[in-house]
């Protein structure tokens, strides 16, 4: 239950209203799917519409960054989401894993991902790096990311690091605001919150 009331769309003023509109169909673009509870993060946000446009912001240059695969996105996306727990973020992202071509399986797999035959040691390796930056603190070891130096360059690993933290940042302001489930896995399978790297 969300601990504060969000935006509604008759309350919300023209940016917020614009932003609703464009970001339910994105969210529909991506999921195939739409839900009552799917733009509760940025109904919060719209309680403060200059945040609201800075966070817009952010979110539609994440979305354009093309240094990494859509696969790659989506696994260090869910995997942070999995750490972190958040169940809005692992709802709404097994959803968009699965149009990228994730199976259920490597979603059921996710939680113990190290341990899953279906994940290259490419792909192990980005949800190492996931599950450690969303640790709290966060534990990067040199070893893991020198062994990432060997398949990105520093360009996608600065992507792949932000794609993560804002991951971060996303799961840990529905957290705290108790915002739950998206509802649009609905009926499918979903990720796990992950317990072996709390």
């Amino acid at each position: 239950m969300a601990r504060l009331n969000g935006i509604s769309d008759q309350d919300a003023g023209l940016g917020a209203k614009l932003a609703f509109y464009f970001t339910k169909r994105r969210f529909k673009q991506m999921t195939g799917r739409e839900s009552p509870t799917m733009l509760e993060p940025l109904r919060m946000y719209a309680h403060l519409p200059r945040l609201l446009r800075a966070y817009g912001r952010l979110e539609q240059a994440e979305a354009k960054l093309d240094v990494l695969t859509p696969r790659q996105r989506a696994l260090a996306e869910l995997k942070s989401a999995t750490v972190a727990r958040c169940e809005f973020c692992i709802d709404l992202g097994s959803q968009i894993s699965r149009g990228l071509g994730i199976t259920d399986e490597e979603l059921l797999a996710m939680s113990d991902h190290r341990n899953a035959a279906c994940f290259s040691d490419v792909d192990k390796l980005i949800l190492d790096y996931a599950a450690a930056i969303t640790r709290t603190p966060v534990e990067v070891s040199d070893e893991l990311f020198d062994a990432l130096r060997e398949h990105f360059d520093t360009a996608q690993l600065v992507g792949l690091t932000h794609i993560i933290t804002l991951g971060n940042l996303r799961a840990r302001f529905n957290l705290a605001l108790g915002l739950g489930s998206s509802g649009l896995s609905a009926g499918n399978v979903c990720a796990l919150p992950d317990t072996h790297h709390a």
